[in-house]
């Protein structure tokens, strides 16, 4: 249904259970013949950056604006240059809503995204933005009838905004990831709006909204293009008699926000084949895990443990789960936000590209990977320093970001490995011309790109 409660960034898991997941995988049958690769050509990069840019208020009131926690909003122009620099010509960031509509309904106070939007076409990096990423202006319900009338009208001036400044019509998620935000916020009142039970409720009204918000950006901009973000999930309860609520509440209700944005169910709220564009798949390291459930007094259904192993047989690998989601809505996707912490950066983005190449290869339609975040930040709860960004938070003197030096040599090796199964040159090498190629890592990509059916 959602990122898992242990997420890094809303709880944080002990670093000491990351060594196991990346122990050599088993042997693997092999590929089936590979399919010419579709090119893909959406973004202005295959890898993109995501910059964390969450503004929901936490359960004890405290709103979050991670742009000013890491002062992307005082760096942006530094922030994209280092992107280019690496390779990256495109860019996942946020707008801010409750900021740019703070005061009276209707009235746009742009001044906290224009430096953003100036600064990305400085550097010739292009953005996907985020209208709503879990956060709404004080004093706005988001059960009401005036909820997607508010956003559909920001997100048409919006798209106005975007194509003013830059001549195109702009990439917009309406609302980030309905479903964490319905069981975080609607399940399990650890965000706004901060209730219990209301979880399909909230799910609904955040649907509503976003179809609302997608068809007032397209009457702005027809060529606007629309992603719709969403986590994917693979949850084994320990007990095999819990297989129907593990579908019930986490592996079927993963896509209940996907079939209500495509119109396949309730199609009252709004959904169809033009809402549902391009599918957005989030994926980090602890999306997958063993779990023993229990009943919540407010009627739901929890299911909390480890992560699996990519590795572990009972884990789904990324390859397949890439294939399910397209396999369902045939629309193009790309992987939205990925990361681990610490040292197991590098190695997450080799077994991640590994998995992605194998998609690619079995005919689906992967538009680009974007490292999200991008720039490690602080954490949700506590503040506690992430670090699982390419870049992390505290700047030199003249504004530059340092480099995670790992992460950076692997993410040019990975679009080595991508330049040469697409066919054409590397991005990295279009940043950097001359510069020497990093030897392989010390794994051999025979044992991390799995080849199983």
């Amino acid at each position: 249904m959602s990122r898992i409660a242990r997420r890094v960034l809303l709880a944080g898991a002990a670093a000491g259970t990351r060594g196991a997941l990346f122990s050599p995988p088993p042997a693997g049958a092999a590929s089936p013949e590979p399919r010419t690769p579709v090119q893909p050509g959406l973004f202005g990069s295959f890898f993109l950056g995501g910059f964390e840019c969450s503004t929901h208020r936490r359960a004890d009131g405290r709103r979050l604006d991670l742009i000013a926690a890491t002062r992307h909003d005082e760096l942006a122009a530094s922030d994209y240059r280092q992107l280019a620099e690496h390779g990256i010509a495109a860019a996942r960031d946020g707008v801010r809503w409750h900021l740019v509509e703070g005061g009276a309904p209707g009235f746009y106070d742009w001044s906290p995204v224009l430096p953003l939007l100036r600064a990305a076409e400085a550097a010739d990096v292009q953005v996907s933005w985020d209208l709503c990423h879990y956060g709404w202006p004080d004093g706005l319900d988001v059960f009401s009838a005036a909820f997607p009338e508010r956003l559909a009208r920001y997100a048409a001036a919006f798209a106005r905004l975007h194509r003013e400044e830059t001549g195109r019509p702009p990439l917009v998620c309406p609302v980030n990831e309905i479903s964490f935000l319905a069981w975080g916020g609607g399940d399990m009142a650890r965000m706004n709006p901060g209730v219990l039970g209301r979880g399909l409720e909230l799910k609904r009204a955040l649907v509503r909204a976003a179809a609302a918000a997608a068809r007032a950006v397209r009457e702005v901009a027809p060529e606007a293009r629309i992603l719709a973000v969403e986590p994917v999930i693979h949850v084994v309860p320990r007990r095999s008699e819990e297989a129907g609520l593990a579908l019930a509440w986490y592996n079927g209700a993963q896509l209940q926000a996907w079939d209500m944005l495509a119109g396949r169910v309730e199609p009252e709220l709004g959904g169809g084949p033009e809402v549902l564009d391009l599918v957005g798949v989030n994926y980090y390291w602890n999306n997958q895990w063993n779990c023993e459930g229990e009943w919540l007094a407010s009627g739901s259904w929890r299911c909390e443990g480890e992560p699996l192993s990519p590795f572990d047989p009972r884990a789904r690998p990324l390859h397949a789960l890439l294939a399910a989601v397209h396999a369902r809505y045939g629309r193009p996707l790309f992987l939205a936000e990925t990361s681990i912490e610490g040292e197991a950066r590098a190695p997450w983005l080799r077994h991640v590209g590994g998995e992605v190449r194998e998609a690619i290869r079995r005919g689906v339609p992967v538009e680009g990977i974007c490292l999200y975040p991008v720039l490690s930040h602080p954490g949700w709860d506590d503040d506690r320093y992430c670090p699982n960004g390419l870049f992390e938070m505290g700047p030199h003197r003249d504004g530059r970001r340092p480099v995670h030096a790992p992460l950076a040599a692997e993410l040019r090796w990975q679009q080595h490995l991508f330049a040469e199964l697409l066919g054409r040159p590397s991005e990295a090498d279009r940043a950097q011309p001359g510069a020497a190629l990093p030897p392989p890592p010390g794994t051999a990509p025979a044992a991390t790109e799995r080849r199983e059916p």
